[in-house]
């Protein structure tokens, strides 16, 4: 009897300790995607166009405040900048490009998960120095020989945005720089290095009196929309459909209209 009643005792501290040991087995990754209440957490990187750098900034924000456990990083550049680091292998978990020709280099290469979701869209304008002295009033003007023009490069979405415009207006416009990003447009205009740039409509109103803006008629005018996708390989996919949602939601909405964005086209 003692020795069956040894081997029982013996059974259930080994269910107990086996118990125990499969609780201490989960959550031990050191960079956590879900919180103990649900929600996401750890840290998080999101590639982004140049363009949208004041309105994710905020965005970012809001969604840490709104998710405690997440820290958001971003990584600006050109969408086609980014594009390509992607395909070499940069680690990210969501990319938010200002056109889809830069979303397809991703998407081509099976790197997304998921469909991507266009999330907002943008339009160009003429960027000036501040009071206009160049009084330049249309696309036409940008053609003047002794006017110094600043664009992006022809394969950055402002760039091609902006090649665009010129035939549509039927002018030929000499660049005395092309950026890689829309970006570099602006600072050259805010260092005062350039008469006009060829930018975003949402780039004028976030630089504020450093320059003015130049409407570009309907007609002549072009869009670009901006489409989101959590990346294959995200380190936290988690957080990656978390701030997506948050991006697309009323919440990212409501941000991206204040810096002029407009909805998805």
């Amino acid at each position: 009897m003692k020795g069956w009643l040894a081997t029982v005792s013996a059974l259930v501290l080994l269910a107990v300790v086996g118990g125990c040991g499969g609780n201490d087995s989960s959550g031990s990754s050191g960079d956590a995607t879900s919180s103990s209440s649900g929600g996401a957490s750890g840290k998080l990187l999101v590639f982004a166009d140049t363009s949208l750098t004041g309105a994710f900034d905020k965005i970012g924000a809001q969604f840490e405040k709104a998710n405690p456990g997440v820290k958001v990083t971003f990584n600006y550049d050109g969408s086609s900048t980014l594009a390509t680091s992607i395909v070499h292998g940069a680690p990210a978990d969501v990319f938010a490009s200002a056109a889809p020709e830069n979303m397809k280099t991703v998407t081509d290469e099976n790197l997304t998960s998921g469909t991507p979701e266009t999330f907002t869209s943008n339009k160009a304008e003429i960027m000036v120095e501040t009071g206009n002295p160049k009084t330049i009033k249309s696309v036409n003007d940008l053609a003047e020989p002794d006017l110094k023009v600043v664009v992006c490069a022809p394969d950055v979405p402002c760039g091609a945005l902006a090649q665009d415009i010129f035939k549509k207006a039927e002018v030929a416009v000499k660049p005395a720089s092309e950026e890689t990003s829309v970006g570099g447009v602006v600072t050259k205009m805010t260092l005062g290095e350039a008469d006009a740039g060829m930018v975003y409509v949402t780039d004028v109103k976030a630089n504020g009196n450093k320059t003015a803006g130049v409407p570009i008629p309907a007609d002549q005018n072009q869009s670009t929309v901006y489409p989101i996708a959590p990346l294959k390989d995200a380190p936290n996919a988690a957080a990656a459909k978390a701030f997506i949602d948050y991006v697309t939601g009323p919440k990212g909405q409501q941000v991206l209209a204040t810096f002029g964005f407009q909805p998805p086209a």
